[in-house]
């Protein structure tokens, strides 16, 4: 594979194609689901409903929370992890906008 020249895209696209990325695996999608309905959750909770081992679900963690897309906070040993509201709904806003380009196009085949 070879490397992308992020030179060549904007910071709007590198940045929308990175998060693409992240939400590109099944396993952070499951993760944020649950995420999305609690108020907050413990990777150790995660791994019996999403059968993966505790290393793979703390690696997919980190991925989420490198993209701004989840918060951690530490309480003793443990870390609990939610969704990052602020950056969450900054994420929606480039998602729609992106989509919300759709040209209303009505050729056949178009």
């Amino acid at each position: 594979m070879g490397v992308t020249k992020t030179e060549a895209y904007t910071a709007p696209q590198l940045e929308l194609a990175g998060l693409c990325k992240v939400l590109g695996h099944p396993a952070r999608i499951a993760i944020l689901e649950k995420l999305l309905a609690t108020d907050c959750c413990i990777c150790r909770d995660l791994t019996d409903e999403i059968d993966l081992a505790q290393p793979t679900v703390s690696r997919h963690l980190k991925e989420l929370k490198d993209a701004g897309l989840i918060a951690g906070s530490t309480d003793g040993n443990t870390v609990k992890y939610c969704i990052d509201r602020e950056r969450w709904l900054e994420i929606s806003g480039l998602i729609d906008t992106f989509f919300a380009r759709l040209p209303d196009c009505q050729l056949p085949g178009c």
